[in-house]
């Protein structure tokens, strides 16, 4: 928004009103004595008036254009009823192409882009029809002329005036002149002595157009201003000279036989052709240099990211892959400089050897251009690829290449990014082989538990009848201390035993599964028989036992014994780790989808951050290993598979030192 100071814009005015009075006077002045037109009136400059005023003065200053209008057309000769009627005139008319061009705003409008070009064109055809319809309504009232040719003469007259004038008081591209010293004095030289040239020949007036070139050439070349300018003073020595009778303007209605106002309406169309030529030019420079800036600035943000990506290649190609880029990560991993490249074909980039195992990869036939047009067509999809380095080495780099388009589609290069990642490749390779590594040492040791647990199995059972026989005294009567010893013993056989089930167990499930018997089963009978099996620890343990069925059979389609070995491990998991004192609740339920049995404890709890390995071979919880609770960490992992295989599933809800529970979810019977 502009700040008027109270001083500034009254002295701008006042010069402008002050010019357009002398302006107006003359051109009414010069007109033909017998004709019936005023010649071009500076309405342009009457609108620039408004243009420079604050908006609240407005109003007054359209009154001071009306009555200047009056005085210049009254005083120049013309009858004072017309004089009137022209006043109201051009007092219409300067009011509407202000509001059309300022819309009312306190600020210089815009002349740059197309959208300005348009409203500026409009704004002063429409000024020039109400100069015509004004003009042809004051001829029928007062009979001064012949409406039609007044409403001509006046309507391009005031049309010109506007298209050469408004443009000084708006907002230009503000572009500098291209032109040098010596082109720029020779523009005005022509100028000055081209126009008077042209209007001392009388007889041929399309010589006079001639002259648009040269303001053609102006516009193109220097600032806009300047180019205004020009087009002003040309224009100023046409009206000057046409007004003194010189020219092929002046001459024309004597040689072809017309009214001496035809050289009025001849003078405002060359104005008006000038205009046309040299305001679009103007704003087509302005934007052809902003687009400029506008591309060096993007070219120069471009180079700086493009300079300053050391850690990525980037090198960008001409639509026949010969480079024109080639970045300092580039020249960092490829160890070219840029001048070595520069024009030189990508393909020098890769060995025949890499181009050919890529295409072997790709599936497409092993040269260049045919791997090159397959990563075209798979888009920005990283693939790897091995580039050849300055000193031969072939290093992998994870790349993409893309097309680069104009604006009609046209591809006119290519670029392509790449990453070294030889280093990263390595170490998975590494990683990939240790793991087989792993994966092979691994099955060397479950097939070695395995056979070890199959070759155990057969001495503890010995030792177990062997031990039963003892118990039983079949072989001698036992002191109590031996008795005591031989139930020890037996203790750690049965769990000795227990230990190469379930690593016979695991070996079966990683080799063919479980192998499963399904029959039909009471799932009450299946619980409360596991339950049965850790009531004995329970009691030992000093804790409660409930045990929850419904009174209705539950028949289910699995393994008893598996179903039941899963059952005792979870429950004397549950007795394991609850201390003394507390509880352990089993319970059946029935549901629509199957059936669920619960196993709640108030045990220590296991910790969150430990609860997705629970059902991990051999994982045993931080709390049980600090608490010294004996166990092998099988039972859970075994639960989990017999439950799986019969198409259920278990998890677990655990607080750290409140208790778990453990929820098994069994399909229904189908």
């Amino acid at each position: 928004m502009l700040r008027w100071s109270s001083t500034s814009w009254q002295v701008r005015v006042s010069a402008l009103l002050a010019v357009t009075a002398l302006a107006g006077f003359a051109a009414v002045s010069a007109a033909p004595d017998d004709g019936k037109v005023i010649g071009i009136w500076p309405v342009g400059a009457a609108v620039g008036a408004l243009l420079l005023a604050p908006r609240r003065r407005v109003p007054a200053m359209l009154a001071a254009v009306v009555v200047l209008a009056l005085l210049t057309v009254g005083l120049g000769g013309r009858p004072w009823a017309v004089a009137a009627g022209y006043a109201v005139t051009i007092g219409v008319e300067v009011a509407l192409v202000w509001w059309l061009l300022a819309r009312g705003r306190e600020r210089s409008w815009l002349l740059q882009r197309d959208a300005d070009l348009r409203r500026w064109f409009v704004a002063c055809l429409l000024g020039g029809a109400v100069a015509a319809a004004g003009s042809a309504a004051t001829s029928l009232v007062t009979g001064f002329g012949h409406p039609s040719f007044v409403a001509l003469a006046l309507g391009t007259a005031h049309l010109s005036s506007l298209l050469v004038l408004t443009p000084l008081w708006a907002t230009l591209p503000a572009h500098h002149s291209v032109a040098g010293r010596g082109e720029y004095a020779l523009q005005w030289l022509l100028i000055t002595v081209a126009a008077p040239l042209v209007f001392i020949a009388e007889d041929t007036p399309p010589l006079v157009y001639l002259l648009i070139p040269l303001l053609a050439w102006s516009a193109l070349r220097i600032s806009a201003r300047e180019a205004i300018a020009q087009m002003l003073l040309l224009l100023s020595l046409a009206i000057v000279l046409t007004t003194a009778d010189r020219g092929p303007f002046a001459a024309a209605p004597e040689i072809y036989g017309l009214d001496r106002d035809v050289r009025g309406v001849l003078l405002a169309l060359f104005a008006a052709v000038c205009a046309l030529i040299v305001v679009p030019l103007i704003l087509r420079v302005g934007e052809s240099v902003e687009m400029a800036k506008e591309a060096r600035a993007e070219r120069d943000t471009l180079d700086r990211i493009v300079g300053s990506a050391t850690g990525v290649a980037i090198i960008v190609t001409d639509e026949r892959s010969r480079i024109s880029l080639f970045n300092p990560g580039a020249e960092r991993m490829l160890g070219y400089r840029a001048e070595e490249v520069l024009g030189r074909s990508t393909e020098m980039l890769h060995s025949r050897a890499a181009v050919e195992a890529k295409a072997a990869e790709l599936g497409v036939a092993p040269d260049f251009r045919s791997v090159a047009g397959e990563l075209l067509r798979r888009g920005a999809v990283a693939v790897e690829m091995a580039f050849t380095r300055a000193d031969g080495v072939d290093r992998t780099h994870s790349m993409t290449l893309s097309r680069v388009t104009d604006d009609q589609g046209r591809v006119v290069g290519y670029v392509s990014t790449s990453e070294d990642v030889t280093d990263r490749v390595e170490s998975e390779e590494a990683l990939r082989q240790a793991l087989q590594r792993m994966q092979e040492v691994d099955t060397v040791k479950d097939a070695f538990v395995s056979s070890v647990s199959h070759e155990l199995r057969t001495p503890i059972t010995s030792i177990h009848g062997y031990l039963e026989m003892l118990q039983d005294e079949t072989l001698g009567e036992l002191s109590p201390p031996q008795r005591s010893a031989v139930e020890k013993v037996a203790s750690n056989a049965r769990r000795l035993l227990g230990l190469i089930d379930d690593l016979l167990t695991l070996s079966r499930l990683q080799e063919d599964g479980l192998n499963l018997a399904p029959r039909l089963v009471d799932l009450r009978k299946v619980v409360e028989d596991a339950c049965a099996v850790v009531q004995p620890a329970a009691e030992t343990g000093g804790l409660r036992l409930h045990v929850r069925v419904p009174d209705e059979p539950m028949p289910f389609l699995g393994d008893r014994d598996m179903l039941e070995r899963a059952l005792v491990n979870l429950v004397g998991n549950a007795v394991k780790f609850t201390p003394s004192g507390g509880e352990v609740e089993v319970s059946l339920v029935p549901r629509d989808e199957g059936s669920l049995v619960v196993v709640r404890d108030t045990g220590i709890g296991i910790p969150l951050s430990e609860q997705e390995h629970l059902f991990t071979r051999f994982f045993r919880s931080s709390l049980a290993q600090r608490q010294a609770i004996p166990g092998s960490g099988l039972g859970l992992s075994i639960a989990h598979a017999v439950v799986h295989q019969h198409g259920g599933s278990v998890r677990v809800e655990s607080t750290e030192g409140v208790g778990t529970t453990f929820y098994v979810e069994l399909p229904a019977l189908v």
